[in-house]
């Protein structure tokens, strides 16, 4: 049974690994024993992540700012000069922008598309010579990309363009996976709803607030660790080679039970 949920000895590359959803990702998969590299924009928050995983396994930090395309290029550009082949791509770096709609600026489209939808596209496209290399028929590579519960249903966090992204995201997902199956690489996407992360900082402080938010989730609590480690895991390993193309809701049942 042990051997089913096994992804220890391969390669990770996790996009925002430096905190939040991607930190708790990113201890996971080393405590997994996993070769992970991580992002981040901040390049000293990254090396200080990176050298905190390290003492419980291997963790490579590679600072990068996905804003643009030719970022993402030089990302995998970069990757490709440590490692030869990739098992797991992990695209969870990710922006957001609230503003009312009446004042919601243009300005906040380009730069949440590019890295919420492009990079991930453009990684993919960059390394799948690597993730080509790593696939068999019988453990196939993984690409395992970071929705969100925005961008399935109407939450009204005011972040349009943000939720029109992980729309997309999601769609991307699906038509990747069946353009990439041919060559043994599967492509899913987690939908996480509320976690404790920077994002949800300013509810959980409002005790009022956070009890509002609770109260919607039938599971009536926020997402842990376990929950996001375990989703990625599953899709990662052996018991999750043959799913691809599919949407895995981590929301306590805020998306089902509607």
């Amino acid at each position: 049974m042990n051997k089913l949920f096994d992804i220890s000895g391969k390669v990770v590359l996790l996009t925002g690994g430096a905190k939040g959803l991607g930190r708790m990702i990113a201890e996971g998969f080393v405590d997994a024993g996993c070769k992970v590299y991580i992002t981040s924009r901040d390049r000293d928050g990254c090396e200080q992540a990176a050298r905190e995983m390290s003492a419980s396994g291997s963790c490579v930090a590679l600072p990068a700012d996905l804003a643009t395309a030719d970022a993402a290029v030089a990302l995998a550009t970069t990757f490709k000069s440590h490692e030869s082949q990739l098992d797991i791509l992990v695209n969870n770096a990710g922006r957001s922008w609230g503003a009312p709609l009446e004042s919601f600026p243009d300005k906040a489209w380009a730069a949440i598309m590019a890295v919420n939808v492009q990079a991930p596209f453009t990684l993919v496209r960059e390394l799948l010579p690597l993730l080509k290399s790593a696939g068999s028929a019988d453990d196939p590579s993984r690409v395992i990309n970071i929705g969100s519960l925005a961008g399935a249903v109407v939450e009204k966090l005011s972040a349009y363009s943000y939720a029109a992204s992980k729309a997309a995201i999601h769609h991307l997902s699906r038509t990747l996976a069946a353009e990439v199956a041919k060559h043994h690489i599967t492509v899913n996407v987690i939908v996480p709803g509320y976690f404790p992360t920077q994002m949800t900082a300013h509810i959980r402080k409002q005790d009022d607030e956070a009890q509002k938010l609770l109260a919607r989730v039938p599971l009536a609590r926020f997402g842990r660790p376990d929950d996001v480690v375990g989703a990625c895991t599953f899709l990662a390993s052996r018991s999750g080679s043959y799913i691809t193309g599919s949407e895995i809701f981590l929301d306590g049942g805020m998306g089902g039970c509607r």
